[in-house]
């Protein structure tokens, strides 16, 4: 791994059944993730997915980078705008250094209109994991 090597890209069409489960695994049933009257009455367009899930949907892709997801050790990201049902989230990103057996990955992810969904991504990753 070097500075300047970039992730494969990574892309993730949402489907309903994904919030679903994400809400089943996370415990986090806002009704703005699943009932679309709701998210339209608090002045969302329908549902949304769970930022939360984005987030670790572009850590399953750095981890995959590393080739082992115990060398994620630090993921941080802000949350920049919203996905739908039936939006692609598209994940990339850089290697932006190595040093003492840590790389830092610098990342983003996108939505189907190519706005930021995820931005100032950055995740540590311990080069020495078997």
């Amino acid at each position: 791994m070097n500075p300047g090597d970039e992730l494969p890209p990574v892309t993730h069409t949402y489907e309903r059944l994904d919030m679903v489960r994400y809400a089943g695994a996370s415990g986090d049933f806002n009704p703005i993730h699943w009932n679309p009257d709701h998210a339209r009455a608090v002045g969302l367009p329908g549902v949304i997915a769970h930022g939360m899930l984005s987030m670790g949907i572009a850590a399953r892709a750095v981890s995959a980078f590393a080739g082992d997801p115990r060398a994620l050790k630090r993921l941080k990201v802000r949350f920049s705008a919203m996905i739908e049902p039936g939006d692609t989230l598209s994940v990339s990103g850089t290697v932006a250094s190595v040093a003492d057996g840590r790389a830092v990955v610098r990342f983003s992810a996108e939505n189907g209109a190519g706005e930021r969904v995820l931005a100032k991504g950055e995740a540590e990753l311990a080069l020495d994991q078997p």
